[in-house]
């Protein structure tokens, strides 16, 4: 010890002496970071005034019904386009970014139609034909036929071209993979009539494509709704099945816990076993089989995940997976097995501090309610702010005129002074958006309404944590348990926090969602450098996300300890992190090594249990269990009931719990 020791414990702060009359958190403490919590309880009136204006002027209506250039909505009962369930787009080129369609702002005109159109044409054909009463329904609702041709395309009344389009999502898009009339994709995409006349449209094509790809996936994410809505009450079963697994197996922890890992840690290695053996058994099979050899990069992005399980080279990845997995699990139980005992001592003594504070395995309820709140509150603020966006017009001349550009309303612009000053001026839809002090501050309030997100889910996350530490705290200092403990411990906790240290846990939640918000604003600018060449500008950007990234774990993981800290000890937040710190810095090899060590036996087990319960969910979605094979509801994607349970599994098994009891006992 010598020399050293002073100087070691004077560069990361003094150690604590030993108090023998000191019995747990200390109940006579005061307020901390006032300020904060004053702070706090501002951005929440803020939020709300927020939450208000936004409801006032958006309508989520438009996330389920399209609406045409003038705000009215397609297919919606008891208004005039009520039989008009689909919206067509007089230029489909113009919605070829995917941003637009997920925002409903395409800068083109759209009207409501009865059905998408079956056949090519276009209007200079159709105008001195038969078919021009048919081509009429695509035209703006009171059109009437008293222009010329170059006038109706430039007044936008009528599309330029009809092509064969499918409905999807309401929306009709070309059918790019038809044959005979429709659309064909090939080196140079063409539109044949009944006539024979062949069309270039190569750029319609790439529009619809990509617009396509966007509904593709939306599509997708309807499929899985649907499997949610059919499979809900055995998700609802699986979920009780793994709640009642990890309980159980934190239970045998308390009396068995050397055996358990031990058990545990075979029982990983056999699964994993089986999951390559599995593996192995399907790349075999498929051998052969036609189609199977084909590779995932030529096979690219499909939305039916099935497809996969028939190649050869999705069984052999899952397999060398497996295998790295178990290979790595096997190293690293040979070099670390001394320090596995302590950890199994360490494992026993969390176990039986949580049979002595069983609300603590009910907590967590508590947290995923309050963040359904924060996300339910986020979620419907940012789609009426997302609606909230008008149609606006504005004033097109070809010749001179001093009003061009101005907004103007299309129902009254005919008899308005403008016509009479501009003849030959006309009020065109132009895009999304609105020129009020209201429209102009959406980009802000959106910014605003995720930064709020953040911050109240950190804070609810923070308060979690703090209760929880509190309420082992007091079993860690208990000398006579459970005699010593107070009668709930966990509720003593949950009221200290709220009473005395809101202002601490909301000031590490405001650290914490400045980092997270600036991640955001990074994302939302690497989108849009995309497409930009400079080189400098892209290592600057993931130079800038990786280090916000290292920041936001490194964040996380001291506000942990430090409500640990003012949990037991009071202290504010600044106080708290300082200690915590330094403690850490005291004990950085025992903290690197137990904490690690106990996080990798929790990982087996999340893999024991989380394995088994996909492995039986696997077996039962897929009919493969007799017994039960008519039971199974049928699904698009079975994976998706198999990975709410498997997380599920992996929510009930108690880590924070377990993780405030190791930072205690460090």
């Amino acid at each position: 010890m010598g020399n050293e020791r002073p100087h070691y414990y004077g560069k990361h702060g003094t150690p604590q002496k030993y108090d023998p009359t000191f019995k747990g958190p200390i109940y006579n403490r005061g307020c901390t970071d006032v300020i904060c919590c004053v702070f706090l309880l501002l951005a929440i009136v803020g939020y709300v005034a927020v939450g208000i204006i936004a409801w006032t002027h958006g309508d989520p209506r438009k996330v389920i019904y399209p609406t045409d250039s003038r705000g009215e909505f397609c297919g919606q009962k008891g208004t005039k386009n009520e039989n008009k369930p689909f919206l067509f787009y007089f230029n489909i080129v113009k919605c070829a970014s995917p941003l637009v369609l997920l925002e409903f702002q395409c800068p083109t005109p759209q009207i409501c139609v009865e059905k998408c159109p079956d056949r090519y044409l276009t209007y200079l054909n159709a105008r001195n034909s038969r078919d021009f009463e048919y081509y009429k329904q695509f035209c703006v609702p009171g059109f009437k036929n008293n222009k010329g041709v170059a006038e109706v395309l430039r007044d936008g009344d009528c599309p330029a071209v009809l092509i064969p389009s499918k409905p999807l999502a309401r929306r009709c898009f070309p059918a790019i993979h038809a044959h005979k009339g429709v659309l064909m994709v090939g080196n140079e995409t063409t539109y044949e009539d009944g006539h024979g006349s062949r069309k270039n449209i190569t750029d319609l094509v790439e529009g619809a494509k990509k617009a396509n790809g966007v509904l593709e996936a939306r599509q997708l994410a309807m499929r899985i709704f649907e499997d949610y809505t059919v499979s809900w009450y055995w998700i609802i079963i699986g979920l009780v099945i793994a709640m009642v697994m990890s309980l159980l197996f934190i239970i045998l922890l308390r009396f068995l816990a050397g055996i358990m890992v031990w058990v545990m840690i075979i029982m990983v290695i056999l699964v994993l076993g089986y999951g390559i053996f599995h593996c192995y058994m399907e790349y075999s099979r498929l051998r052969g089989e036609a189609g199977s050899d084909v590779s995932l990069v030529d096979l690219g992005f499909q939305t039916d995940f099935r497809v996969y399980l028939h190649l050869r080279q999705t069984w052999l990845a899952f397999m060398i997976i497996l295998s790295i997995l178990e290979v790595i699990i096997i190293l690293l139980l040979i070099f670390l097995r001394k320090r596995i005992l302590i950890a199994i001592a360490l494992i026993k003594e969390a176990s039986r501090a949580v049979g002595y504070v069983m609300c603590s395995m009910l907590y967590p309820l508590v947290t995923f309610f309050l963040l359904c709140l924060c996300i339910a509150y986020w979620a419907s603020t940012a789609v009426f702010l997302s609606t909230s966006n008008e149609a606006v017009y504005k004033i097109f001349d070809d010749g001179p005129c001093p009003l061009t550009a101005k907004t103007c309303n299309p129902e009254t612009f005919s008899s308005s002074n403008e016509s009479r000053l501009c003849p030959n001026a006309r009020c065109q839809f132009a895009f999304y958006g609105g020129e009020s002090g209201y429209h102009r501050a959406l980009l802000g309030l959106q910014i605003f309404n995720a930064f709020m997100f953040f911050w109240l889910a950190n804070f609810v996350l923070a308060l979690g944590q703090v209760t929880l530490a509190g309420a082992f705290a007091s079993y860690y200092w208990a000398l006579r348990k459970p005699d010593d403990l107070p009668a709930f411990p966990l509720f003593s906790a949950f009221g200290r926090a709220l009473r005395y240290h809101t202002g601490s846990l909301a000031f590490g939640a405001l650290i914490l969602a400045i980092v997270q918000i600036i991640r955001v604003i990074l994302e939302y600018l690497d989108q849009r450098l995309k497409a930009a060449e400079n080189r400098f500008a892209k290592y600057l950007m993931t130079c800038l996300k990786c280090c916000f990234w290292c920041l936001e774990k490194f964040i996380k993981f001291l506000n942990r300890n430090a409500y640990i800290m003012i949990a037991i000890y009071g202290t504010n937040f600044c106080t708290s992190a300082r200690n915590a710190f330094f403690l850490l810095m005291r004990n950085i090899i025992r903290v690197a090594v137990l904490d690690k060590v106990t996080d990798f036996l929790f990982l087996l087990g999340k893999l024991l249990i989380v394995g088994s319960v996909g492995i039986l969910a696997f077996f039962f979605f897929t009919h493969r269990i007799r017994i039960v094979q008519d039971t199974a509801p049928p699904l698009n994607y079975y994976w998706v009931p198999i990975l709410v349970w498997t997380a599920g599994e992996r929510w009930g098994f108690g880590k924070k719990e377990m993780f405030c009891w190791s930072s205690l006992t460090r």
